[in-house]
């Protein structure tokens, strides 16, 4: 759309008020809010804020910021009541001499993007987050309570979380995001939502929408929805697995080869190698909090070992078989990411290391097919060269402190940001007591 375009298509909507929308470094929304009729001066010169107060961005004497909406990224907010209707756009962020701000989480992809566009690639991502419904334990949604009783794949007509779900993805649908299918995952109150692969810019706008619809709809139904990775202790955890492929500009699918076993290019194998020699370091980002850890842990389909394969859905990374013919269908699933991650950010890392080991040729370990690597000891493990995720947040900060590649992506700005924000939560979580201490110490010691 161009200017016009996009308020013809506002008035018909009948908007009164727009929400100019970015994330800071965790990823968390935020939103500077106007009545249309100051939308114009927006979409011609920006909307100056502090960004002084914002994690992750400027200085108090370099707070000025200039918010730029992106008109594709309309989309009406479905929950609003109608007489105070409001719709929505992403913007970039700039300093006051027109730079692109260092810090934008959204930028600094879209800047990813444009270098791989440059060799006439494109990256495509599709994603999977998977949440939570509760209800409230009483007054508080502390230690909230499953929503239903359902499991993988199940229905039942009577199944109140069915009802939910689907309000849930026809509001997905009017905003704009191409739903293909939702179902109850294997967890207890546990869902997924899926949405059509589409380019990693659009899929990781993609994702906040979901996640902040997926709120607003369970609100209204006083449900409390969640995406944080492990809430519920001896059961699967949330993940978000991101199926990815590199298209060229004609519309082909570079991972396909038809001669190959698993259907898979040099580029393929090139940026397997590359995601498998750095996701010890892009851990941090695509599972970046305290309880991430808590998911990536074996028994749970969750991926514990660095590697690759087809059959083994523990596997790090999978390769989904593709219906012959259907080359567009060819990918990799990156299994270890979580929906508490920025997407922004997850999805840079994610392609400046696939790119890396397209770039220096990396050929990619022997895949784990018919391996159960839970059931290796130690020593075959390492004969194969079959590595471990980090097992926290602080070694998962370590490992990304020690790899140049992963801290040049984010940039010296992004990176010390969200470095301080993690270290500050990590040792936030350090130094707290516990419940599990108390029930194990309170009377032993």
């Amino acid at each position: 759309m161009d200017k016009k375009e996009l308020l013809e298509r506002i008035a018909v909507d009948e908007v009164g008020f727009i929400s100019l929308q970015f994330t800071d470094v965790t990823g968390s929304v935020k939103s500077v809010d106007m009545p249309i009729s100051r939308l114009g001066e927006a979409l011609d010169d920006g909307i100056w804020f502090d960004g002084s107060s914002v994690e992750g961005f400027a200085r108090i004497q370099e707070s000025d910021m200039r918010l730029c909406p992106d008109i594709d990224t309309y989309a009406v907010l479905p929950w609003s009541p109608m007489e105070f209707k409001r719709a929505r756009l992403f913007c970039d962020i700039f300093h006051p001499d027109g730079r692109r701000f260092e810090g934008d989480p959204r930028g600094v992809l879209k800047s990813k993007l444009d270098e791989i566009d440059r060799k006439g690639w494109k990256f495509m991502v599709g994603s999977e987050p998977e949440f939570f419904l509760f209800r409230r334990n009483g007054d508080s949604s502390i230690r909230p309570v499953p929503h239903d009783v359902g499991g993988y794949f199940d229905f039942s007509p009577n199944d109140e979380a069915v009802r939910v779900r689907t309000e849930l993805m026809h509001a997905l649908d009017i905003m704009g995001l191409e739903v293909e299918v939702g179902h109850h995952e294997c967890a207890l109150a546990q869902h997924e939502i899926d949405f059509h692969f589409s380019d990693a810019l659009r899929s990781a706008d993609n994702v906040l929408t979901m996640k902040y619809t997926v709120k607003a709809i369970a609100a209204q139904n006083g449900l409390v929805a969640s995406f944080m990775p492990k809430p519920i202790f001896g059961i699967a955890g949330s993940g978000m697995h991101c199926h990815q492929s590199l298209f060229d500009k004609n519309g082909s699918n570079l991972f396909y080869d038809k001669d190959d076993e698993f259907h898979l290019s040099k580029i393929a194998y090139g940026f397997i190698a590359g995601q498998l020699a750095h996701a010890r370091a892009f851990s941090a980002v695509t599972s970046p909090t305290v309880n991430s850890y808590k998911r990536l842990v074996s028994g749970y389909e969750a991926p514990v070992y660095v590697g690759w394969a087809q059959t083994n859905r523990s596997a790090l990374i999978r390769i989904p078989r593709a219906n012959d013919g259907l080359t567009t269908a060819v990918r990799a699933e990156l299994r270890c990411p979580d929906p508490s991650c920025n997407p922004y950010l997850a999805f840079t890392v994610m392609l400046t290391a696939a790119i890396d080991g397209i770039e220096r040729n990396l050929r990619a370990p022997a895949p784990l097919n018919n391996i159960n690597v839970y059931d290796m000891t130690r020593e075959e493990r390492e004969a194969r060269n079959i590595v471990e995720l980090p097992g926290s947040l602080r070694e998962a900060l370590i490992e990304m402190d020690s790899d140049p590649l992963i801290k040049n992506a984010l940039g010296e700005t992004l990176y010390e940001a969200f470095k301080r924000a993690k270290w500050a939560e990590w040792e936030d979580y350090r130094l707290k007591v516990m419940d599990w201490e108390l029930e194990k110490y309170l009377e032993l010691a």
